[in-house]
C-alpha cells in the first residue's frame, strides 16, 4: 500500500505551533523525522513497512512541510532544536506516548540528537541518519567541508539576503540542493520531490528554514556546550550514506562515542537520502536495532 494511503495525516495543536504528522501502525512508538529541505514524505519508501511493526509517527518539524511557522526572534530560539525536540515530546504525549524510539535524518537527527538530551526519559532508542553532532561538524570546520556544507553558511546570513536570493528560484534551488547531496539517480520520486517543492516554494518556509540553520550556528551551540560533558545513556545507532560526504569525511562512529554511551552503526548505498537511495538496507538497519 502507498504511504499517503496507509497513514493518515493529523494535525497536533501544541503551545506554540502547530504539527503535522501521518501515522499508521501498531506496536511499540517510533517516531520519524526529516531533515532539510524535505517533509515527512521522505519516509515514504520504508514506513509501510515499518509500520507493519511498530505505531509509526512522521512528523513535520515547525517550519517545515504542513507544520506551522511560528514567528522567531533575534535569538532564533523559536528554531532552536530544543524548541523543536519539545514540539515532539509533546505530539507523543499527546497520542498517549509517554516514551518512544525515535529515527532523524538530518535535521531531524539534530533534533533527534536535542531531544534525547533534554527529554532522556522519552527516547528509549535513537536513530541519527547521515550526520555527525552539529558542534564536532561546526568544530572541524575546513575548506572540503565549507565547499560541500556552503549552504550552512549562506542560509545563516541576516535576512533577507538566503531568503529573497532562494524565492527568486525556488524549484532551481531545491533540485540542485537535492542533487548535490543525492548519488543515486531516480531515487527521489517525482511523487517525494513534488511535495518537497509544495511547501519549500512558500515564502514563509524559506524564511523558517533558513532560522532553523541560524538557530544551530547561534542558540543550538550554546546548548551543545552547555550539556558538553554528559552523554546519552540510551542505545544510538548511526547509519549514513557509504558515497556520502560525511561517511567520507568523519568517523562517523567516534563522534557520536563522544556524545553517547552505547553506539553502534553501518553504512548503506548512495549518499545523503538514505531511505531514499537505500530504503531496503535503511529498513533492515533500523528494524534490527528498534527490535
Amino acid at each position: 500500500m502507498q504511504y499517503t494511503d496507509m497513514f493518515s495525516l493529523e494535525t497536533h495543536q501544541g503551545g506554540e505551533t502547530s504539527i503535522s504528522y501521518r501515522i499508521a501502525g501498531d506496536g511499540p512508538p517510533l517516531l520519524l523525522l526529516h531533515g532539510f529541505p524535505q517533509t515527512n514524505m521522505m519516509w515514504h519508501k520504508i514506513a509501510p513497512a515499518l509500520a507493519e511493526r511498530y505505531t509509526v509517527v512522521a512528523a513535520d518539524l515547525r517550519g517545515y512541510g504542513d507544520s506551522g511557522h511560528p514567528a522567531s526572534d533575534a535569538a532564533h530560539a523559536p528554531y532552536s532544536k530544543r524548541a523543536m525536540a519539545a514540539d515532539m515530546v509533546g505530539l507523543m504525549r499527546g497520542l498517549g506516548h509517554d516514551s518512544f524510539m525515535v529515527a532523524g535524518h538530518d535535521r531531524g537527527g539534530r533534533v533527534a540528537h536535542r531531544l534525547a538530551r533534554d527529554h532522556g526519559d522519552c527516547v528509549r532508542r535513537l536513530a541519527v541518519l547521515d550526520i555527525a553532532p552539529t558542534a564536532a561538524m561546526y568544530g572541524q570546520t575546513e575548506m572540503r567541508f565549507a565547499t560541500a556544507y556552503y549552504h550552512w553558511f549562506f542560509l545563516i546570513q541576516p535576512a533577507p539576503l538566503p531568503e529573497q536570493m532562494i524565492g527568486a528560484d525556488p524549484e532551481f534551488y531545491l533540485r540542485s540542493k537535492c542533487g548535490q547531496w543525492g548519488r543515486t539517480e531516480g531515487a527521489m520520486t517525482d511523487e517525494a520531490f513534488a511535495d518537497y517543492l509544495r511547501c519549500f516554494q512558500r515564502q514563509e518556509t524559506i524564511h523558517t528554514m533558513c532560522e532553523d540553520y541560524r538557530a544551530a550556528a547561534t542558540i543550538d551551540l550554546e546548548h551543545d556546550a552547555a550539556d558538553a560533558d554528559a552523554k546519552l545513556a540510551m542505545p544510538l545507532l548511526a547509519i549514513w550514506g557509504e558515497a556520502g560526504f560525511v561517511g567520507g569525511h568523519y568517523d562517523v562512529i567516534a563522534e557520536w562515542k563522544k556524545v553517547a554511551l552505547d553506539v553502534s552503526g553501518t553504512s548503506v548505498p548512495g549518499g545523503h537520502y538514505c531511505p531514499e537511495e537505500a530504503p531496503n538496507e535503511t529498513l533492515a538497519a533500523l528494524t534490527a536495532f528498534f527490535g
